[in-house]
This record gives C-alpha cells, structure tokens and sequence, in this order.
C-alpha cells in the first residue's frame, strides 16, 4: 500500500461477496465465523473456507480480518479459543477484530500473534484514550465511531501512538444508538446487539402525542463520497471501512470500486462514475451525518423512507394477485422486495428472467396482498461483468487446495479468582443530590452542577459516575471536572468506558475506580483485563442471565456488582430527529412507551418501565456480590408509568 494511502475495506458475508470484493479492488475484506460475529444474521464463513480464501487472497495481495467482535460471556472463552487456534493454524489472519477484552487476551494465549483491532462497539471516543488502548492493551488498531466530525477524526489521529493506527467508516448503515451503547433489542426480546442478534427495533414505526406513524429513530445510510479525501488530512487513518456483512455481491462489489476510484487522485469523469456507482448500489439514501463539523446533520428524516435498494416502481392489484410496472429493464437473478419489512403484506420476489423496462411483472398472491401503490425497491443484481469476474476468481479459487481442519486442543487459562467473604452493599446512583440522607452508598453523575454543589466534607464519599460517551470535543473538559472533583476530595469514580481510566491516571491523590456497567464486561478474562488497567471491582453488563451471574462472583478476580433497579437506557444517541419533543412519551408499534432526554451532547432513550432483579438479591448475595446499583431517574410528568418492570435476560438464553 503507498504511505498515505489508505486500505479499501470491504465487507464479505458469504464467499461470493469475498470474491465481489476481490473483483471490485478492495485493500481488505473483513468477514465473520459461523459463530462469535457482530452480524450473525450474514451467512458468515466456515473455517475450511476461509483456510481456502487465504490462497486467493495473497495471490491477490489483499488482507483478511476476521470479526469475533461479541460481547463474550464467560461460557464461551474455551470456544473462542479453540476458534481462534484454528485460524492461527489454518487461516492466517492480518487482523482479529474484537469489542471484547477478554476476546483480545483468549487470542494472545491461544497463540495469535497478529494485529489485534478494537472494534468500534469497544467505544473508543475520545483521544486520551488511545494510548492507554495500545500501552496497557496491545490494541494495534481503534475503528473509530460513526459520529465523529473530521475535527474530531483530526483530534484522535494527532494522539494516536506512533505504532497504532485507525480505521473510520465511510460508507454503509447507521444505528441510531451509538455503537456499544445500545441495549434496545436485548431489553425487548433478549436479542442482543452486542452479540450480533439485534432485531433492529430502531427501523419501527412510532408516534408521538397521537401524531402519524413514523421511523422516528431509523437512520439513513453514511455516504461520504467525495469527502472522503479529506481523512488524508489525518495520516493515522490507514483504513477506509466500508459497512454491509449482510449485504449483497452487488453492493459490495460497486462500493468498493467507488470508494476505489475517489481514493485515487480522481478527475472529475472519475469522481462522475463513483458517485454513480454509489446511486446504483442499492443501499439507503445517504448523508454526511457528522462530518462536517460546521454542517452537522440529522440522518433521521422521518418522512422519507429509510429501506435499503432502488425504488423502481409500485404495485398495481389485479384479479389473481398483482403486478409490478418497473421502470427499467429487469435483468434475470434480480430481486425485489415489496414494501417493508414489518408490514404484512412483506415479501421478496427472484426475477429469474430478464424482461424490459415498463412491462408489469405479474406475482401470485403469497400471505398478505399488498395495497395499491406499494413500493418496490430492486435489493439485489446479478450483473453480467460482475458476475464473470466472480465466475472467474471462483474457478481460480477451486484451483487451491482445499485443507482438512483438525480439532483444536486448546485450552483457556483462567486467572486465580478472589477469596474471602465479602458483604454486600447498595449504591443508589442520581442525577442530582437527593434530599435527605439514603441508605447505602451515594453515587452522582459527574457534572459541573454536582460538583460545584456538594461540600468538601462529603465529596470523598460519593461514587462519581462518568458518562458512557465522552467525545473528542469534550475531552479537555471532563479533564477538568475530573481534576476539580478530585481537588474537592473526590477519591472514588466508577467509569463508563474502560479507557476513562486515562483521566484518572494523573491523579497524585490515590483513588478507587470501579468498570461501570457500560464498560459491557461479561467474563471473568474481561474482568481481569480491567485489573491491569487499575480497576479495583466491576459493575456487570446488564445483558446476562441467570446462570452468567450467579457464576461470574465465584471465578472473578475483582469484586463485582451489577445493576438491580432502575432505568436502564434502550439506547444512547448522539442525534434526534427533528419534532420529536424530548421528556414526552413515544408510542411503538407494541404500545409500548419510551421517551428521550438529552444530557451533555446525548440523548438518552428510556423504557417507560423499569428494570428490576429486587426478587433475586437474596441468590444474589449468596453468589458473592460485593455490590448492587440502583440507578434513580427523575421521571417525565408527561409519561405514564407503566405497571411492570423488566429482568432484561435474567430467565432468557442469551444466545
């Protein structure tokens, strides 16, 4: 690769995709297991495929990373390890991407000596936490968020360590909740996004104050094209990402060509047929989000529709099903999708001849009819030239010899756990100081107004909570908060991020910091990687069940605590659509309430009904628990409270 050039990374769900993106010219191509995948729902590779890719691969000179980027309970280490061993065997990655710390030291043990990247659900926002990333971790490279601007890209490539790079998105899906920050879809059906099963509640339909159904919090695509070039301004950006494991051969093949030719010093007929090749590549419309700091902008427009393909034509209802007038010419092997995916009349339709363009497409009714006027996107193409080069690298690649995979023997090495008896307490977390004195320990969130408010005598005993995000753009200031807190006697902080351990890593005063529940940590090689940055406990991701809490206490290093009571967030965002009216309630699809409140740059998506485990503490305190939290939120005088509360996965199988 020339310096300052940075690699095109593709997508690959399936080996036809690999081999799209191989044709399309990509640097990299970044693709998952059948198992331990952030997008379990993509076809995904076995391993007897990608030892046969590899041979493709370096003939071709381009890189393969493999994503095990989950959130791991501790169940599944041995197997991660045993996944990872056969790769280092048979496969050869350039990269292993990982959100899990206890992922990232399974692969050092089980032998992995290449570069280890954090994914962006690891939730690395913010400069300072870079170097604590690569110094105390090994990390060698940070996928970015989608949220930042180029000021703040600017920002992290200025502090990245000499030896470590960085990775930015530019091109594919947005999530509305920020990556590693979004519980949505484990708290309404135990599918969690940090695994890979997220059913994208987002997309719904939801109203407000009685209004029109609308997709209040579904995201158009990132798309930043031409802007791209900019990033050359931030040498450390070494990789170009583009989103879409769940995507099709044409889509990946047609991004990466254009993202190919913008990258390449092109003239103004290039940058013509990459923006081309971007309108054909039937994902969502899209938008620059973010990026440009002096124009940010809001990728929810509510009124638009935000379902991926080219809408081509609409249904017309006849006697025996329907019809759909195109217009254009329909090659064979395309596919249609009518509608949306959570309307009923849904469906998928495989041209498999190809006709001309305006001539209705006859379909038999299948489940429900759709109404008159239906949209109908194309989703999916099979063009001739791709195809041939697909055809092409496949017939070279059945040259390869294919290789048998053996068992692996390995084995985790688990670290000593903790001893001894220790009695449980309860912190009551608030926004702002109660009135009166509660029992237990006393938690606040950090900000100026709680600072500033609480005396000198009582600072040392109140827990301070860092936020789940803090920004580029806010980094020297949470610094300073830090240092104020701290010079009013602070000395105990529970951290939101594993890598907010850099604020505290100047401090002269001693102090006790614990891993919040947003640190997302679930097994005991997690835990342990969070002693090596200085924490002292852990407060548990909210995500696990039964079985996964009552066994973590007895095998943990540190001493651990978990949420109990309270709201816990669906999702925190960095956007919000326009005319939605925080502190109000928002309907779903379910009848089920939510409603949104800003604090700092966020906004915080709240259930209208709260957790609680208060049935199990008794289990609880007998497994080991040194602390449970009770997160207290002021509630919204508009918003009916519900009459249940959730256990999130507690009796589930957290898949």
């Amino acid at each position: 690769m020339v310096p300052n050039k940075p690699e095109i990374l593709a997508p690959a769900g399936d080996k036809t995709c690999f081999l799209a993106a191989v044709a399309g010219g990509a640097d990299a191509i970044y693709m998952g297991l059948k198992h331990f995948s952030a997008r379990m729902a993509a076809q995904n590779f076995s391993m007897a495929e990608l030892a046969q890719l590899r041979h493709l691969a370096d003939e071709k000179n381009v890189r393969m990373y493999i994503a095990m980027n989950v959130m791991a309970k501790s169940g599944d280490l041995e197997a991660v390890g045993r996944q990872v061993d056969k790769l280092r065997r048979y496969v050869g990655p350039d990269a292993l991407i990982v959100q899990d710390l206890g992922v990232a030291a399974v692969a050092r043990q089980a032998g992995y000596q290449g570069e280890i990247h954090l994914s962006t659900l690891a939730n690395v926002t913010h400069p300072a936490a870079l170097a604590m990333v690569h110094e105390k971790l090994g990390i060698n490279r940070v996928i970015l968020p989608r949220e930042l601007s180029i000021d703040e890209i600017k920002l992290c490539s200025q502090a990245c360590p000499e030896t470590m790079t960085l990775e930015v998105f530019v091109h594919g899906a947005l999530c509305y909740g920020i990556s590693g920050r979004c519980y949505w879809s484990t708290y309404l059906g135990g599918k969690s996004s940090l695994r890979g099963r997220c059913v994208q509640p987002c997309r719904r339909l939801y109203s407000q104050r009685g209004g029109a159904k609308a997709r209040l919090f579904s995201c158009q695509d990132l798309s930043l094209d031409v802007l791209a070039k900019i990033m050359l301004e931030a040498p450390k950006v070494v990789g170009w990402k583009i989103e879409g494991r769940k995507k099709g051969p044409h889509y990946v093949y047609h991004v990466t060509r254009a993202y190919k030719l913008l990258r390449d010093n092109p003239g103004p007929d290039e940058k013509k047929e990459a923006l081309e090749l971007l309108e054909r590549a039937l994902g969502r419309q899209g938008s620059r989000y973010n990026f440009l700091p002096q124009r940010p902008f809001s990728p929810i427009v509510p009124e638009k529709t935000t379902a991926s393909g080219l809408q081509i034509g609409r249904t017309h209802r006849e006697k025996r099903g329907f019809s759909v007038s195109c217009r254009e010419k329909l090659l064979g092997g395309d596919i249609l999708r009518v509608g949306f995916e959570d309307e009923a009349w849904h469906q998928t339709i495989l041209i498999r001849k190809g006709q001309p363009k305006a001539k209705p497409v006859l379909c038999k009714q299948a489940g429900a009819l759709p109404p008159e006027g239906a949209p109908v996107f194309l989703i999916d193409r099979k063009d001739p030239e791709m195809m041939q080069e697909i055809k092409d690298l496949s017939a070279r690649l059945e040259q390869f010899p294919t290789r048998e995979i053996t068992p692996s023997t390995f084995s985790v090495r688990m670290p000593k756990p903790k001893t001894g008896r220790i009695n449980t307490q309860t912190m009551h977390v608030n926004r702002h100081p109660p009135k009166g004195r509660a029992p237990g320990s006393r938690g606040l969130w950090l900000d100026p107004t709680n600072v500033k408010g609480t005396h000198q005598k009582i600072a040392s005993d109140i827990w301070w909570w860092l936020p789940p995000v803090i920004w580029p753009n806010e980094e020297e200031w949470f610094a300073k908060l830090v240092a104020k807190a701290l010079s009013k006697g602070a000395k105990r902080f529970v951290a939101n991020a594993p890598w907010q351990a850099a604020f505290l890593a100047m401090s002269k005063r001693p102090v006790t910091m614990w891993a919040g529940p947003f640190c997302n940590a679930a097994n005991v090689l997690a835990i342990n990687q969070l002693r090596k940055l200085n924490y002292e406990g852990v407060i548990l991701s909210p995500e696990l069940t039964a079985d996964d809490y009552l066994r973590l206490p007895r095998e943990s290093s540190l001493p651990l605590g978990l949420v109990t009571d309270g709201l816990w967030p669906l999702c925190v965002s960095r956007t919000i659509a326009e005319g939605i009216r925080e502190e109000e309630a928002i309907t779903s699809p379910m009848g089920e309430t939510l409603w949104v409140r800003k604090y700092g740059q966020n906004y915080w998506v709240y259930p209208g009904w709260p957790m609680s485990l208060s049935t199990e503490k008794r289990a609880l305190d007998e497994a080991g628990y040194a602390l449970f939290v009770g997160l207290h939120e002021p509630w919204p005088k508009t918003v009916p409270r519900a009459n249940r509360t959730s256990q999130i996965n507690w009796n589930l199988k957290l898949l």
